[in-house]
């Protein structure tokens, strides 16, 4: 496939130059066409560059397979929507304008089908339920959201997946996109994340993370090793993604969850 001449700012940046000279692992590509491609985001990675960032998937996408992410001319790689940095999953990029726009479109008017899983504290009463809650700036914490009477209609369906313990997992089905839409909601009902540095941070002197030891009866570490926790991120993964292309066929696009996020139910599902 001809992917057209790579902007000036692509290719005056020497070839990994933003990974401090190390290759990274490939993204996991789920869907890839002429137009659009899927891939599998890592946790811990942000989707786009930020203040202090040293590598992002647009730009570690650019580099694996040979499209720009800068410049005026298609093909080039465009952001349609964005993860948290610290959530796992699916995420779509358009390679083309007239994808990018159409695609967006989508998500703007709600109408890409977007599942989550969420390791949460709690148990519902329920085995499913429909949070509908506007969402706002939070008024006094900065970079927080908050369920508000005033502010931007937002709406989550949920469903109970598996209990785990005093956890659980649920299933989420956000119907708007608000920022931090589901971490919002589900804390807004008693469920917070088990693993959220805003909305559900460790007591003072603790590590951030899920420790087996706070939870499991008679647990004992091994003298040798410092305990490590389960999973040390946001709990928090974009499973599934349905929209439909140009032609009116649907596309779904499935990503199980990784390796920390399977272990963390698993250990969970004995207690």
């Amino acid at each position: 496939m001809h992917h057209g001449k790579p902007s000036f700012a692509d290719r005056r940046r020497p070839k990994n130059a933003r990974f401090g000279g190390q290759k990274p692992q490939p993204l996991r590509v789920l869907y890839e066409d002429s137009d659009l491609i899927a891939v599998e985001k890592p946790a811990h990675l942000a989707t786009v560059p930020g203040r202090g960032e040293q590598d992002d998937l647009l730009h570690r996408l650019a580099d694996q397979i040979g499209i720009p992410a800068s410049g005026s001319a298609d093909p080039r790689l465009r952001i349609v929507h964005r993860l948290d940095k610290q959530t796992s999953g699916v995420i779509l990029l358009a390679k083309t304008g007239a994808m990018h726009r159409h695609l967006s479109m989508q998500f703007q008017q709600n109408r890409v089908q977007k599942e989550y899983l969420a390791i949460v504290l709690g148990k519902p009463r329920e085995s499913e339920g429909i949070i509908d809650g506007d969402i706002a700036p939070h008024p006094s914490a900065k970079d927080k959201m908050a369920v508000v009477r005033q502010g931007k209609p937002a709406l989550t369906h949920w469903r109970m997946e598996r209990k785990l313990g005093p956890f659980s997992l649920i299933r989420c089905f956000p119907k708007t996109g608000r920022t931090h839409q589901i971490r919002v909601h589900l804390f807004s009902i008693g469920l917070p994340l088990a693993v959220d540095p805003l909305y559900h941070r460790p007591a003072a002197g603790e590590e951030e993370g899920l420790m087996l030891s706070h939870w499991k009866r008679n647990y004992r570490p091994n003298a040798q090793e410092t305990e490590r926790p389960l999973i040390a991120r946001m709990t928090l993964h974009a499973e599934k993604l349905m929209f439909t292309k140009p032609d009116g066929s649907t596309q779904t696009i499935e990503c199980e969850p990784p390796k920390d996020f399977r272990a963390t139910v698993n250990q969970l599902g004995r207690l």
